[in-house]
């Protein structure tokens, strides 16, 4: 008996591990994520980064900011996570522009949900600086360190090289994912939750991860 039992237990393992080779991928390129055609190169080749193409001016993204948040919370070391806005009018221009002077007064922390809150719930859609300054003040940011911030050249800078990247990306819509400047993941008749978007971002960096290890 125990000879008949062996081969049948191999048999089976056999049968196991062809089923599971055969089994397709979680998520597939071209329903769940696309394939960036040109690789945009990344801040550190070391890490797996984790990129959200976002606008202020969008409820999507901003339905989306508390389970972004409880996510990025949670990542490990290797993956970085970072914003881009997404821009293709001057609103959105200005929009990328209050995003940098944040990074440079350091007051993203402060400023960032003020700023998401006034637009998608004050319906101030914040077109001017002089209406940014004032929301700022109320932060206790002076209204001259705003002023060197928002009118500063890396500021500047910082929202041409978001526009370029953002073409390099591919990206036409928001709230947009982009995994080690290699795959786009956004809403589609096949992904229909920003979990689900998460879900196919955390398969991909797990993709990356592997290649970074070879």
């Amino acid at each position: 008996m125990k000879h008949f039992i062996r081969p049948l237990l191999s048999l089976a393992l056999l049968f196991v591990a062809g089923t599971a080779m055969a089994q397709p991928a979680l998520y597939v390129e071209g329903t769940h994520y696309e394939t960036i055609a040109k690789p945009v190169r990344t801040a550190d080749p070391n890490k797996v980064e984790v990129t959200e193409v976002f606008w202020y001016g969008c409820p999507h993204c901003y339905a989306f900011e508390p389970l972004l948040e409880s996510w990025v919370a949670k990542l490990p070391s290797d993956v970085q996570f970072v914003r881009s806005p997404g821009m293709w009018n001057a609103m959105m221009q200005t929009h990328a522009q209050i995003f940098y002077t944040e990074q440079a007064l350091g007051s993203f922390d402060k400023t960032h949900k003020l700023v998401f809150d006034t637009i998608q719930q004050q319906h101030n859609y914040l077109q001017t600086k002089e209406a940014v300054r004032d929301l700022f003040v109320t932060k206790n940011i002076s209204p001259a360190d705003f002023d060197k911030a928002w009118d500063s050249f890396s500021v500047k800078t910082a929202v041409k090289q978001a526009e370029a990247r953002m073409k390099d990306y591919g990206v036409n819509g928001v709230p947009n994912i982009i995994v080690n400047g290699k795959y786009r993941v956004s809403n589609n008749d096949a992904v229909t939750s920003h979990a689900q978007i998460l879900q196919i971002t955390d398969y991909l960096i797990a993709k990356e991860r592997a290649s970074l290890k070879h």
